[in-house]
């Protein structure tokens, strides 16, 4: 029998008082992660915390994943991102 699969999620955050800030990461446990950056815990988001997953992704692959979230940051994947989630 195999073991289960770890998964990297791309997520993104919308803040909670205005919906207009967003953050995009990379992580193996969303909940964890959630609790740190509304914990003011990550640098780039304690400015607008509490904050809320809009989208997460789960891939099997981490490569696949941190280029996923490479290009939810440029300046196409934003432009998507925007439309779609």
């Amino acid at each position: 029998m195999s073991t289960s699969p770890t998964f990297h999620y791309v997520y993104i955050l919308r803040d909670c008082a205005t919906g207009q800030h967003h953050y995009t990461g990379v992580t193996q446990n969303l909940q964890h992660r959630l609790e740190k950056h509304n914990a003011g815990q990550v640098p780039h988001t304690s400015k607008f915390a509490p904050w809320y997953i809009e989208t997460a992704i789960a891939f099997r692959d981490k490569n696949k994943a941190y280029a996923y979230e490479l290009y939810l940051k440029s300046g196409a994947g934003r432009a998507y991102a925007a439309k779609h989630f």
